[in-house]
């Protein structure tokens, strides 16, 4: 129940307190749990990026709504997705995955050119939507493990992407902007949505059993 508790206990946070920054060990367990997330067919095909430069968040938070947690959060993490699957990049997975785990297996050679054979040929756009799709699966580690760790957050997708690029350079490194996580801690008494219930469906508008 610990865990459930803590998801119940975190919300997304309007108001950050700027004084108060996350823990090393906190920031690096809830990076952790991004990288460790599953993502389809293993290959990873996203990079967090943590935005430290005050100017640059100044200039995020011009894209994003005006949205003061941008600058105000101990920490500003964008997640961002491959611009495409290119043979490079299925590759260095594929070798990565065997060099891990010290031999190769027929099976997993055949699944690499049945990948090689499809994704490149689909276009960017589409093979950008399935990475920022996993992407999202990290991003909702992270956002599990803030709440573990007692950690706020506030997703985001209120936010210029297009724009967030350009700021981060991220089309130099074959990357475009899908998420934003930033983490930090509650203030709250600037905070309206502090003290109101967390509303969600009830179960049974929620989960249908399919017999």
């Amino acid at each position: 129940m610990e865990l459930l508790d803590k998801l119940k206990w975190r919300y997304a946070t309007k108001a950050m307190d700027p004084a108060r920054k996350v823990p090393q060990d906190k920031l690096e367990r809830i990076i952790e749990a991004a990288r460790l997330a599953p993502t389809s067919s293993g290959l990873q095909p996203y990079e967090i990026l943590i935005v430290n430069n005050p100017a640059l968040r100044a200039q995020i938070r011009d894209v994003a709504w005006n949205q003061a947690q941008v600058v105000e959060a101990s920490h500003l993490l964008v997640f961002a997705a491959w611009d495409d699957y290119t043979p490079e990049r299925i590759n260095h997975m594929f070798d990565l995955t065997n060099e891990v785990r010290g031999f190769r297996n027929e099976g997993w050679e055949a699944y690499r050119q049945q990948l090689l054979s499809t994704y490149p040929g689909r276009g960017p756009q589409v093979n950008f939507e399935h990475a920022a799709r996993q992407a999202y699966i990290g991003f909702s580690a992270a956002v599990i493990a803030a709440a573990f760790e007692e950690v706020d957050c506030t997703p985001m997708e209120g936010f210029d992407p297009a724009a967030v690029d350009r700021i981060l350079n991220l089309g130099e490194r074959g990357l475009r902007s899908a998420v934003m996580l930033p983490l930090g801690y509650r203030k709250a008494e600037d905070d309206w949505l502090v003290d109101l219930p967390k509303v969600r469906r009830p179960l049974g508008q929620f989960v249908s059993e399919i017999d």
